[in-house]
């Protein structure tokens, strides 16, 4: 789980005045989704894919994010791609998989320290013996969650009702600065709920993060559990092997 931080701001600067002890959680979703080119598919042309980070539920971002940087294989043209505005996304085509650097920049008020992400792009299907489809995808995402320790106020303040952002209750006395109304409208600049890839996304959704979550507390325990066992049968053993004492 990622964490950054407002530090390096300007303290006399009113955006920098923070909420302290509080904590603004962002769940993201990065991946790709590749689609094979069947007959159309050359040497060096096989696939054509999208390299992409989301909000968990398809939500708008850039509440959070100003620009996204998408580090591509040296061998493409102009490997650095820079994306401005939501949704936050590549679309290429080639036929090798390599680790693609995503950066997150955040807006000023949210944090001044870039996040770096890495991701292996995913052509081919796992199972390399079945068939190729054109019609279905290969989809690898990966679910995180970035944390925001004593966050800005004005950053507080614009993500307070976002349905894209984890904000806790406001704290006791805490007035919030008016959200300018670019940023109210920015809510669904780039929501991807109609984006045409969608129907490929993973749902993460919470419940299954949570059963996710218990399923391996559950399979911890149950390790801990029979290591406990073995050291008592161990235990026991070297009991029962110590020489009687003297009479």
């Amino acid at each position: 789980m990622p964490q950054t931080s407002n530090h390096g701001q300007d303290p006399t600067d009113p955006k920098s005045k923070k909420v302290k002890e509080v904590e603004i959680g962002v769940p993201i979703v990065y991946g790709n989704v590749a689609f094979w080119l069947g007959k159309k598919a050359s040497e060096f042309q096989s696939h054509k894919w999208t390299i992409y980070i989301r909000g968990a539920t398809n939500e708008d971002l850039s509440v959070v994010v100003k620009r996204v940087v998408f580090q591509l294989h040296s061998s493409f043209n102009n490997p650095t791609r820079v994306v401005d505005t939501p949704p936050f996304e590549l679309s290429e085509s080639g036929w090798g998989e390599f680790e693609i650097v995503i950066t997150l920049h955040f807006h000023t008020d949210v944090s001044d320290k870039p996040l770096h992400l890495y991701h292996h792009l995913k052509l081919y299907p796992e199972d390399e013996s079945g068939p190729l489809s054109t019609k279905k995808p290969v989809v690898v995402e990966s679910y995180d969650e970035i944390v925001f320790a004593d966050p800005s106020e004005t950053f507080f303040a614009r993500v307070l009702n976002h349905p894209a952002v984890n904000v806790p209750k406001l704290p006791p006395g805490l007035i919030l600065p008016p959200v300018p109304i670019e940023d109210v409208d920015r809510k669904k600049r780039g929501d991807t709920k109609d984006h045409p890839l969608s129907q490929w996304f993973t749902n993460f959704s919470e419940a299954d993060e949570l059963l996710k979550l218990t399923a391996a507390r559950q399979q911890v325990q149950g390790h801990i559990a029979r290591l406990r066992r073995q050291l008592s049968l161990v235990d026991g053993q070297h009991q029962q092997l110590k020489p009687a004492p003297d009479l």
